[in-house]
């Protein structure tokens, strides 16, 4: 029996991009809910931090249907997960429940940071993907505008009143940029 060899540098690049796309974004999407699910943790069990709760449990419905509509995508195209999902559950849980233990202004500041930081990528990723995989291009560009959506309500909330905002901020979009990078491979 003849087994196929591993693909060759310059075969099926198109495939393989399509195939990290869809990959990031379900480990993107996966992430979120659970920096949300953390975030809830937390707000859900202090007294006079209901409206916060509604409103990241709102948050958290909307990265969930992503969330579905990326794992539709990864059966249906047969493309492997991110090795790094256990990591990432640990890490998004980590830091929503940590920052909403600093306070709602801080988790909304990392709301802020995450969805910036998904904003540009998926703007990046719906360039690259026009005129060549139209539904997935209406995916990426239809979930954008729901990020930006999210971005704007943490904002309304306070986002840019955490204290260290500023350095809390880019330490956050450092970690989303740099997720990001690895579950495109691993």
């Amino acid at each position: 029996m003849i087994r196929p060899h591993p693909p060759m540098p310059g075969e099926n690049v198109a495939k393989r991009r399509l195939e990290e796309m869809i990959r990031v974004d379900h480990a993107g999407e996966y992430g979120a809910v659970q920096i949300y699910r953390g975030q809830r943790a937390v707000f859900s069990r202090i007294e006079g931090k209901s409206h916060a709760a509604r409103l990241i449990a709102e948050m958290e419905a909307g990265e969930q249907e992503h969330l579905k509509t990326f794992d539709r995508l990864i059966a249906e195209r047969g493309v492997r997960p991110t090795l790094m999902a256990p990591v990432w559950r640990v890490a998004g849980f980590g830091l929503g429940a940590v920052t909403a233990l600093l306070g709602e202004q801080a988790a909304y500041a990392c709301t802020e940071a995450v969805e910036e930081v998904i904003e540009e990528h998926y703007g990046h990723q719906g360039e690259e993907l026009d005129g060549v995989d139209t539904e997935l291009k209406y995916v990426v560009d239809k979930f954008r505008a729901e990020e930006i959506a999210h971005k704007e309500t943490a904002i309304d909330q306070g986002a840019r009143n955490a204290p260290g905002y500023p350095v809390l901020s880019a330490v956050i979009k450092f970690g989303c940029r740099t997720a990001i990078r690895i579950s495109e491979k691993i």
